[in-house]
């Protein structure tokens, strides 16, 4: 699989785990974060990632940054970008099974490094439900 990552200041730390995580399984990961704590703005990093996935380059992004809030909503501006906020396993989840989040943001300030690497496990090996659930995504859109 083919996975884009990004991150602003808050996420260096986390990336590296998340990167490493997901090479030893033998994943290709495009790398677009910084690997400083020197203040960047997250939409260079959160746009780069949800083009990747936007046209395909990548099968799924993980973006990271303080709150995980302003990554995510500059990646949601992508047509067929579904970015999901997670904090924890459940919400991974659930994000894959009823959301089809193809995207998923990390508040680097409000989890532990375990945690991230877990959730983006969890999120990776969830497949999305459809059924009801597609009907609603298929409404998100603005098209």
């Amino acid at each position: 699989m083919k996975i884009s990552i990004g991150n602003d200041h808050a996420g260096p730390d986390y990336k590296k785990a998340i990167v490493q995580h997901l090479e030893a399984q033998g994943h290709t990961v495009i790398n677009h974060g910084t690997d400083s704590t020197d203040s960047v703005d997250y939409p260079d990093f959160g746009h780069a990632v949800a083009a990747d996935v936007q046209n395909g380059t990548a099968d799924f992004g993980i973006v990271i940054c303080g709150s995980g809030n302003g990554i995510a909503i500059t990646a949601n501006k992508h047509q067929n970008v579904r970015a999901a906020l997670c904090w924890m396993n459940e919400i991974a989840a659930l994000a894959r099974q009823h959301n089809d989040a193809n995207v998923m943001s990390i508040p680097a300030r409000y989890t532990n490094i375990k945690q991230a690497v877990e959730m983006v496990e969890t999120f990776l090996t969830t497949d999305f439900e459809g059924g009801r659930h597609a009907t609603r995504v298929n409404k998100i859109a603005c098209q």
